[in-house]
């Protein structure tokens, strides 16, 4: 492994998206009724915290420079 894994841009992005998207998915889920539409909102973000991660390597935010 890596002295850096983990520790660039690309993944605090990503994985701050990604800790949004479970709290709002169960946030729609606590709600009573349930939410479904919030809870999809939260899936939707946890989707696009795969999106941003993979767009963010590409731009080199993935890299032990940053």
């Amino acid at each position: 492994m890596s002295d850096h894994h983990g520790n660039t841009p690309a993944a605090w992005t990503g994985v701050a998206v990604a800790m949004l998207g479970f709290v709002v998915g169960a946030v729609g889920l606590l709600l009573d009724p349930v939410s479904y539409p919030v809870f999809w909102v939260g899936v939707g973000l946890g989707v696009a915290s795969l999106v941003i991660f993979g767009v963010m390597a590409k731009l080199g935010f993935h890299e032990s420079g940053h």
